[in-house]
């Protein structure tokens, strides 16, 4: 068995395709007790990373407002649908 990746090496987009397969593979029923515990360990680790990672942009999501010749920012508000 290989070695899980650590978060830090993922993209996003890998990361989540990742936590997709270890799903998969915990729901199967066909791992060993310490395979799943090293899958779980793994998403616990991918889930951390990517929460981190979707905080960090939903940070730098920002209007841009004009006001006048200055730029000023402002938070951006997803509208309810």
């Amino acid at each position: 068995m290989t070695e899980p990746k650590t978060p830090a090496s993922h993209s996003f987009e890998t990361a989540l395709k990742r936590l997709e397969t270890i799903v998969k593979e915990m729901e199967s029923g066909e791992l060993s007790l310490d395979d799943m515990m090293t899958r779980f360990e793994e998403g616990s680790k991918l889930v951390k990373s990517c929460g981190t990672t979707l905080n960090e942009v939903e940070q730098k999501i920002e209007r841009l407002i004009r006001d006048g010749e200055k730029l000023t920012t402002e938070a951006f508000e997803p509208k309810d649908t």
